[in-house]
């Protein structure tokens, strides 16, 4: 065959340009693209071969070779798949953006086959990526029933067709690295890119690897598999041990532990995919390490691994699930590294959620233990989607548990337990966000709740009072917060009103950053309380942005007497004998004081609150 020279036959420069420059973040996907081109060349030999068994040419033991050859500076990767005749290599190789593999489909849905093999490449343009590492690319091709036939070319604008060199059916893709890819060379770089994206290909990836004979001093070449081919989501339930399952999740997730819960399903319909997912018993150790906020999911398009950094997949208050999908339809864009956004990749996302979901609700029926060990590791993980997944909030707010007025330390109950046991006429779900439970249950404001028999949810987690707000009910109870708002009823406090009137605007003169003063009917025991808006910033919340540094906007917030208390009817009394008594002045301020103190905030000035109380102490032992 004499040499021929020929143009691309597109905007040459440019595209290959974008191809090898721009389209693909990361250059090792090259290795990627031409293994999955390997077998999608497999795949269609042996779908043809079903009914014309002569195109085997007695060749069905089917493998991709890699080979490194130092030092001529090439990689190369052959198989023995359909291979290409000099028509079909001009076609493929010649046209940008060309995709054989696309064509190949599109003759099968003609002629009305069915079960058609499901081939990878949808775009044509992967294998270009090898102009990426290479400065000149050689593909040697063989089709049964034709001659060798040989493409050439550096990615410039044209390539050369001549005579090729194999012997059997099949392709040869020989790169001529470039200066700056020397690492494709070694093979211990070879073998993690594969083990990366090609680790679950359904055909063996081999690399040829070289042994010397120190005595004989000969070299031999020996295959070394490279790929497991396990793609146990492939396989049917049934047929995977426990063993099995938790081998695959320790090798993805990097963790020591074996999963909490496995969930193994194909979803079939108008989207269809396969799906193994696994929900941790503990915080893996890349967790703790790494607080990455996002959810990575590993994508497969038939057993290629594409990437797990699909932001979109899964939302992120789901991150710690672990696991692949793996689909068929994807669709991904010329490089495979993005994900459009569209219906299809929605329907995918809201089917893994409602399987998650589900999932977790049947593990808190069923093995309640089993879900308190999870829900203690990656409770406030769950929390983050009230805010965000408002489709399943309620879903959502049926997994959270709380500790209460009404259980132990450490037990914890759910909101329909809480609802389902509310008294008669009670129309709100009370709750008091605090650091500990330890503050949470002498608090103050549960005093009067306590003595109307109400149980009050303890908000423990930081994360607690800034998404429990935005749901605003519960199975149609609203949400309030003990310590925020009036729950007092006027009427019970007409006569402590009238007597204490002018003493309530006395103290709002004498105190700075307090919004009122007024008469609690929700203390009980202790003299005085601080409360905040419906919508404020609780003190805790205050404190904890304060040690991490963040700006705390001043907020002025209500000061409630227990009109009952003798702190207080002491201190009113000093008021009406004399205004003008200095004590009076500190004794107000010792009121806010021990507000400040019970509810677990600092005093605004504790040297000041020490001072009254040593004062108060010698008083009060002077006179024994």
């Amino acid at each position: 065959m004499a040499e021929k020279t020929m143009e691309f036959k597109t905007e040459l420069s440019q595209l290959l340009h974008l191809i090898t420059h721009s389209l693909y973040s990361h250059r090792e996907v090259f290795l990627r693209e031409l293994i999955s081109n390997a077998c999608d060349a497999i795949d269609k030999i042996r779908f043809e071969a079903l009914t014309k068994t002569e195109l085997l040419d007695g060749d069905s033991d089917w493998k991709i070779l890699i080979d490194i050859d130092k030092e001529a500076k090439t990689l190369t990767i052959s198989d023995n798949g359909i291979g290409m005749d000099e028509e079909s290599l001009v076609h493929n190789l010649g046209t940008i953006a060309h995709s054989g593999t696309k064509a190949f489909l599109s003759r099968l849905k003609d002629e009305g086959l069915k079960d058609n093999p499901e081939l990878i490449g949808q775009f044509g343009v992967g294998f270009y990526s090898a102009f990426m590492v290479a400065d000149r690319v050689t593909v040697d091709s063989r089709m049964h029933g034709a001659s060798a036939v040989q493409w050439t070319s550096d990615g410039t604008g044209s390539f050369t067709i001549t005579e090729g060199r194999r012997e059997s059916r099949g392709t040869t893709v020989t790169l001529h690295l470039k200066e700056d890819a020397s690492e494709y060379l070694e093979e211990y770089t070879i073998r993690s890119i594969v083990k990366k994206f090609s680790d679950f290909v359904e055909h063996p990836v081999v690399l040829l690897t070289t042994e010397k004979d120190e005595e004989k001093g000969t070299e031999e070449k020996k295959e070394e598999q490279l790929n497991t081919r396990k793609a146990i989501w492939l396989r049917a339930k049934s047929e995977i041990t426990s063993d099995e399952y938790n081998e695959f999740y320790k090798h993805i997730s990097h963790d020591f532990n074996n999963p909490s819960e496995v969930i193994h399903y194909n979803a079939e319909g108008a989207i269809e995919f396969k799906a193994l997912l696994f929900i941790p018993e503990k915080k893996p150790f890349d967790m703790i390490m790494n607080n990455d906020p996002k959810a990575h999911l590993n994508l497969y398009v038939q057993r290629v691994f594409i990437s797990n950094e699909f932001e979109n997949l899964l939302p992120a208050y789901l991150r710690f699930v672990k696991g692949v999908v793996d689909a068929a339809d994807l669709p991904l864009n010329v490089s495979r590294e993005i994900l459009q956004e569209n219906p299809q990749l929605d329907k995918i996302r809201r089917n893994l959620v409602s399987r998650i979901l589900k999932t977790l609700s049947e593990m808190k029926t069923k093995n309640y233990d089993k879900y308190l060990k999870f829900y203690a590791e990656f409770g406030p993980m769950l929390k983050e989607g009230l805010q965000s997944d408002f489709e399943n909030s309620e879903k959502i707010a049926d997994l959270l548990l709380f500790e209460t007025t009404a259980t132990k330390p450490g037990e914890m109950r759910s909101l329909a337990d809480y609802v389902e046991s509310m008294k008669d006429g009670q129309e709100e779900i009370i709750y008091l966000a605090a650091e500990h439970r330890g503050i949470a249950e002498n608090s103050p404001f549960l005093e009067g709740f306590k003595a109307a028999g109400k149980e009050v949810l303890f908000m423990l987690d930081p994360i607690d009072e800034f998404v429990i707000p935005r749901i605003g009910e519960y199975k149609g109870k609203k949400f309030k917060a003990a310590n925020k708002g009036d729950v007092g009823d006027e009427e019970t406090l007409k006569d402590e009103q009238k007597k204490f009137e002018g003493f309530l605007g006395f103290i709002k003169e004498k105190l700075s950053g307090v919004k009122e003063v007024r008469l609690s009917t929700r203390l009980k025991e202790s003299p005085a309380c601080l409360v905040g808006d419906e919508y404020s910033m609780s003190p805790h919340i205050e404190a904890m942005m304060r040690r991490m540094g963040q700006p705390v906007p001043e907020q002025e917030r209500v000061l409630e007497l227990n009109p009952s208390h003798p702190v207080v009817e002491a201190v009113q009394s000093m008021y009406e004998a004399d205004k003008n008594d200095p004590k009076l002045s500190e004794s107000i301020e010792l009121l806010r004081d021990l507000a400040h103190v019970a509810e677990g905030s600092k005093v605004e000035n504790p040297a000041a609150f020490s001072s009254r109380i040593a004062a108060l102490m010698a008083r009060d032992l002077g006179t024994k």
